[in-house]
């Protein structure tokens, strides 16, 4: 027992001396060369692959380019085999130098994981632009209503798109609430249909007003002949016939067509023709009673009957 004593606390010093023993048996200067190699190696792959990369991402855009797909769509591709064709060189080069890769592959995706549920807003407006950019519901300049925004497409981007309003504000749309809402191109066709809706009295000839309604738009350059306009009766109302008129422009002239049409109703259907468009009446009867429905006394209602008088009358005493 007391020999087994006295030899244990020599182990720790005979593995301390065999370490020493192994080091001394390296061949540190092959070790260097073999390391110095292999990191020159990956050097060489990432600085080779990268130019690659970037070769391959050039010729992929001039590809796009003559196959006629949209620049933004196309710069969109062209940076997603870009990064992913520098992962590959990534993950060749750190192989050449020996690293692991099984395991940085498991943090990566435990990662990505992490910020794709971080980042799924900004994903889906990802998603979404790709889908503007390839179905093309509208392109950069179309006049549309998007989202509940009215205006003229100045970009189309992967996350947003931005839009000027008639008044000259700039509006910027995120690309999913676009393709969850409806779309409306004005520009998607050469031609716009307007509508001017007027009233005519029941004294009046409508037939009459049909046939000069139909004439102005006929002696309007700016209106088509072809959809020919078509004058329909639409409602009765109270007190006159309201009647709607149909007519097409192109799509350049639509607001300036509507305008002169409108100008020309003005003034020929009431000066040139005598059709009398009334205007909305309100009758108002004012009764001079209390709360409880009876007539008020004579005092209070000698101030409001004196002509041109709108003092209040003496109080009931």
């Amino acid at each position: 027992m007391l020999p087994d004593l006295l030899t244990k606390p020599a182990e720790p010093h005979a593995e301390a001396a065999a370490l020493v023993g192994e080091l001394r048996g390296i061949d540190w200067l092959q070790l260097l060369e073999a390391w110095g190699l292999r990191l020159l190696a990956a050097v060489a792959i990432f600085v080779v692959g990268r130019w690659l990369a970037r070769r391959l991402g050039a010729g992929l855009d001039r590809v796009m380019g003559r196959a006629g797909v949209d620049a933004t769509l196309g710069g969109f591709l062209r940076n997603i085999a870009y990064v992913a064709m520098l992962a590959l060189v990534i993950v060749t080069a750190l192989t050449a130098l020996g690293v692991p890769t099984t395991s940085m592959f498991a943090v990566l995706g435990a990662a990505g994981l992490a910020v794709g549920l971080a980042v799924k807003d900004s994903l889906s407006n990802i998603a979404s632009g790709v889908m503007l950019i390839v179905l093309r519901p509208f392109r950069a300049g179309d006049h549309v209503v998007a989202a509940g925004q009215e205006g003229e497409v100045i970009e189309i981007r992967v996350v947003q798109t931005r839009l000027r309003a008639p008044d000259h504000r700039v509006i910027i749309l995120p690309n999913s609430q676009i393709t969850t809402a409806p779309i409306i191109n004005y520009s998607s066709l050469p031609q716009r249909r307007f509508e001017v809706a007027i009233g005519v009295g029941y004294d009046a000839d409508l037939h009459q007003a049909r046939e000069v309604l139909l004439q102005i738009a006929r002696d309007e350059p700016l209106v088509l002949d072809d959809p020919a306009p078509v004058v329909r009766v639409l409602n009765l109302g109270e007190h006159n016939a309201e009647i709607l008129l149909h007519a097409f422009a192109e799509r350049e002239d639509f607001a300036e067509a509507r305008s002169r049409v409108v100008e020309a109703v003005r003034t020929r259907m009431i000066a040139g023709h005598g059709l009398r468009i009334p205007a909305s009446r309100r009758d108002l009867h004012v009764c001079h009673r209390d709360a409880d429905g009876r007539p008020l006394p004579e005092p209070l209602l000698r101030g409001a009957a004196e002509h041109g008088d709108t003092r209040p009358g003496p109080s009931a005493g």
